[in-house]
């Protein structure tokens, strides 16, 4: 987990703290309340938190036409110290007039880092975890935010091609981002996440500009004692489940990072645990790992871990690290007990039970 605030946006003039809930659509709907019901419990750790509720997604897009109302952006920028959001229903198929909601937040607000902590919940209470990594995934290009695609028609069929965006300003900031958080943690190790030896010019401008970031000016020696790795991405995800404490941070363009962090979730159990922040220099918006799940959707059932460990990546990111540190300990403990689980993790639990349970370990 973090060891120390990503960036401490100011704390000490709060006497509230404005959280928007975007819910958007499926699984979202449930486990965001759930969230927001763990925060409330925080008491006197945090500033008395407000919430405001904001409208995003596929439900949105089929209501209104638009999948991200920009009176949810502008209240985000005016309103909002921070946020939580969902998970999102996108169509597989192209459907005119739509885009991803929470793309476009990332650019909006300009996330430009995707920070996925994987971490396995130690058998007793203050042991070392078997698996304890943060995967940190460029937010901002590469070919999934990228949509320059085209499709022709050749002799011999149907072709299609994507255009990858890589640039020098996005792998810096990614880089230094990253490498704050090595440096904050116990082990400061940073494994670049590349494929450099076929994709030579894209991965090679990630791999260069990260592995410089060391040796810019501004930073006047900070990261020397951090050590850099380097690992090819398909190597990368054979090694993750061999031995997947050889790593420590792991920073990767967005495609990459995005299945590597999704990968790491089997080591500990299920997407349903899995927390992320979108974070910014000036915001951040938690969001669980775990997509829509329509399959689920409104039966009661879905795992709310993820979204309340998303919360408290959030309060961490913010500064608040007495309440961040409750909600984690209070999930693990549950994790550990292994009485109250949703039917991801082979339980019979409802949500509702669920943060029941965590509710009493606060």
């Amino acid at each position: 987990m973090f060891r120390a605030p990503l960036r401490t946006l100011s704390t000490t003039a709060r006497r509230s703290l404005k959280i928007g809930l975007i819910p958007a659509d499926g699984i979202g709907r449930e486990v965001i309340p759930a969230a927001k019901t763990a925060i409330e419990a925080l008491g006197s750790d945090i500033p008395k938190p407000e919430f405001i509720d904001l409208l995003a997604g596929w439900d949105t897009f089929t209501r209104t036409g638009v999948a991200l109302p920009q009176e949810t952006v502008d209240v985000l920028r005016s309103e909002c110290d921070c946020a939580l959001f969902g998970s999102v229903s996108s169509p597989s198929t192209k459907v005119t007039g739509y885009s991803s909601p929470i793309v476009a937040l990332r650019k909006e607000l300009d996330l430009y880092a995707n920070v996925r902590p994987v971490v396995s919940v130690a058998p007793e209470a203050g042991q070392k975890p078997n698996v304890d990594l943060i995967v940190v995934r460029e937010n901002t290009e590469c070919l999934q935010y990228v949509k320059q695609e085209a499709q022709t028609v050749a002799e011999s069929g149907k072709e299609a091609r994507a255009t990858r965006l890589i640039t020098e300003r996005a792998s810096r900031r990614i880089g230094q981002m990253a490498f704050e958080l090595a440096l904050a943690r116990p082990r400061k190790q940073l494994t670049i996440i590349h494929k450099s030896n076929v994709l030579s010019i894209t991965d090679g401008l990630f791999r260069e500009t990260v592995r410089g970031v060391p040796a810019l000016p501004e930073v006047n020696g900070k990261y020397d004692s951090v050590t850099i790795n380097e690992q090819l991405v398909d190597s990368a995800v054979y090694r993750l489940f061999r031995e997947p404490n050889v790593f420590d941070v792991m920073v990767a363009p967005n495609l990459y990072g995005d299945i590597l962090s999704d990968a790491a979730a089997a080591l500990v159990g299920s997407l349903g645990l899995i927390p992320s922040v979108n974070a910014g220099d000036n915001f951040v918006m938690g969001e669980p790992v775990h997509g829509s799940a329509p399959d689920i959707a409104g039966k009661g059932i879905a795992n709310p871990l993820a979204s309340i460990r998303s919360a408290a990546l959030m309060l961490r990111h913010l500064g608040y690290i007495k309440g961040a540190d409750r909600l984690d300990a209070a999930v693990d403990q549950v994790i550990r007990e292994g009485t109250t689980l949703t039917p991801d993790l082979q339980g019979t639990s409802t949500t509702n039970e669920v943060l029941d349970a965590v509710l009493k370990r606060l």
